[in-house]
């Protein structure tokens, strides 16, 4: 910087002394135009090295993560009480809304009464195996008498000891209790599968009766809107009678969380060619005239929405003339606990990349006479 100081001193100096002290030359409009042109150009030195190596922006505002409130419900329910007062701080868990529970009071209770029902029928399952395995007894001990009487009878017949009817009445009886035994494996199998139909010991039907009665109990505790984390609401539009649910396209409330915001600076593109995270970072909040915030660069946002096409059956289209994007970097600071940063709060943001650090000191001037001039600006009252 003070070799830029010394070539302006020079250049003014020289052009007194050739126009006004020795007069070589005779000053007029067309040396003066001139003389001034070639000033300001070397003027513009400090312009460049400010620029690139201590980029200020006069747009930022501190940003707070903010969380929509959607009552994640089943069905349009009407929000019955508010329990939140705006601008009001409230701690993680506390109750926010409360919804009518009439329809899902009474879902968990109907599911309560099938978890109850499965459970009997699993008992049910155990004693209909051991009936399938009487009745397997019972139709195995038809078949073997049966048998015995239709040999009993095939002896008898040819001997005439037994008419030949009688013997035909046993065949299609063994038949008739194959059959039943048949069938009483297949009843037996069937009810032991129902039996052995589990997961890790638990039943399926009691299995899916519980999953019911937990999705039903899941959306009653919904009809209670926790804060999801420490914060506050700032704008409060939902009042109770309004019904809200799956009908509803946005949320009913933003949620503010306590966390330390952070501040969203942009730039034009070429201010940003030596930024890098970590670098130290001077803030002047407007809501706070005369004061400075120290800082640091978190991240540099290398996106914007002039590289984003969506997919679509539209080929790209170009309009001129089209300013460049400019780009964000998040920058994190350190604010008094006495101090309230709100949310959206506008500053100003300088930069000090490390480099030609002589030049430093006229940014740190520039930023404090930004930040002294928030007590007059803007002139009104």
């Amino acid at each position: 910087m003070f070799i830029a100081i010394f070539i302006t001193l020079f250049y003014a100096i020289l052009v007194w002394f050739v126009f006004f002290k020795a007069r070589w030359l005779k000053f007029n409009i067309v040396w003066g135009v001139l003389s001034f042109w070639v000033g300001a150009h070397l003027l513009l030195i400090f312009m460049v090295m400010l620029r690139f190596y201590q980029p200020m922006s006069l747009d930022a505002h501190t940003v707070r993560p903010t969380i929509q409130i959607i009552p994640r419900l089943t069905q349009p329910t009407r929000l019955s009480e508010v329990l939140v007062t705006p601008n009001t701080p409230v701690k993680q868990g506390d109750p926010l809304y409360r919804l009518d529970d009439t329809v899902f009071r009474l879902q968990v209770e109907e599911a309560q009464a099938q978890l109850v029902a499965a459970q009997q029928n699993a008992e049910i399952l155990n004693s209909n195996v051991t009936l399938a395995q009487d009745s397997l007894e019972q139709a195995k001990a038809k078949l073997a008498f049966a048998t015995s009487q239709q040999a009993r009878y095939a002896a008898l017949v040819p001997q005439g000891g037994a008419r030949q009817d009688d013997l035909d009445r046993w065949n299609e009886q063994v038949v008739e209790d194959t059959a039943s035994v048949h069938q009483a494996e297949t009843n037996l199998t069937k009810a032991q599968l129902a039996v052995d139909s589990q997961i890790d010991g638990v039943n399926t039907g009691v299995l899916q009766a519980q999953a019911q009665l937990d999705e039903a109990q899941y959306f009653l505790d919904n009809t209670t809107i926790l804060a999801p984390e420490d914060g506050m609401i700032q704008s409060q539009q939902a009042r109770p009678g309004m019904v809200v649910g799956t009908i509803r396209l946005g949320a009913i409330a933003s949620f503010i969380t306590e966390e330390d915001p952070y501040i969203l600076a942009t730039f034009r593109q070429q201010n940003l060619k030596f930024v890098e995270p970590g670098q130290e970072v001077e803030i002047a909040l407007d809501l706070y005239p005369g004061e400075i915030l120290t800082g640091k660069v978190e991240a540099v946002w290398w996106a914007t929405s002039q590289g984003q096409f969506l997919p679509s059956g539209r080929l790209p289209e170009f309009v001129l003339p089209r300013l460049p994007g400019r780009i964000a970097v998040q920058i994190t600071f350190d604010a008094p606990d006495a101090q309230r940063i709100p949310t959206g709060g506008h500053a100003a943001v300088a930069i000090y990349t490390g480099g030609a650090k002589s030049y430093e000191v006229l940014r740190r001037i520039n930023i404090r006479l930004y930040s002294f001039g928030n007590f007059i600006r803007p002139l009104d009252l």
